[in-house]
């Protein structure tokens, strides 16, 4: 779902960008909003690589969306009537697995394809909101990519006593 709307939101903004490209009004009457160079052919150099990486999020969701219902397909697949080896079953549940890891590696992809695009939106302005947006997003995606200890994780007991009286409490709690 996130994919799909990823993907028409990427298109309908390349469609945009590429619409503001070929739009032949001089719209020198916010010129006083750019930092840096004014003439067109920065501007339409600036347009372009906007554009270029939309139609880039745009086909990385694509394949996203492909892997997932790839999956979802290969997943409902009744393997019993197609092969007895118990070998190569094994082998359609990494396959399936790897297809679902690579929709998400596309989808992960595409995501930063629409992160990298703030900072080019905001190199229309100017050099210094750009390097300002390029210090933001690397700050966000070190906090997005880092995994911190959060102490979240199950720890095994080696005592019995303490297992015996939890499953003691879940018994009460579910007989009552």
């Amino acid at each position: 779902m996130a994919s799909t709307v990823l993907a028409s939101a990427a298109i309908m903004l390349s469609s945009l960008i590429a619409l503001l490209m070929t739009s032949s009004h001089g719209g020198k009457s916010a010129s006083y909003f750019v930092i840096g160079d004014r003439s067109d052919l920065g501007l339409s150099i600036k347009f372009f690589s906007i554009l270029v990486c939309f139609l880039a999020a745009f086909l990385l969701n694509v394949q996203s969306i492909r892997y997932y219902s790839h999956a979802s397909i290969v997943i409902n697949v009744p393997f019993e009537r197609i092969c007895l080896n118990h070998h190569q079953q094994h082998l359609t549940t990494e396959y399936v697995a790897r297809s679902v890891n690579r929709g998400s590696y596309f989808w992960s992809l595409g995501l930063r394809a629409f992160y990298f695009s703030f900072p080019l939106l905001l190199w229309i302005f100017g050099p210094i909101p750009m390097f300002s947006s390029c210090l933001f997003l690397v700050a966000m995606l070190y906090f997005l990519d880092d995994t911190m200890e959060t102490g979240w994780a199950v720890r095994i007991s080696d005592d019995d006593e303490d297992c015996g009286d939890d499953h003691k409490e879940l018994g009460s709690q579910n007989g009552a």
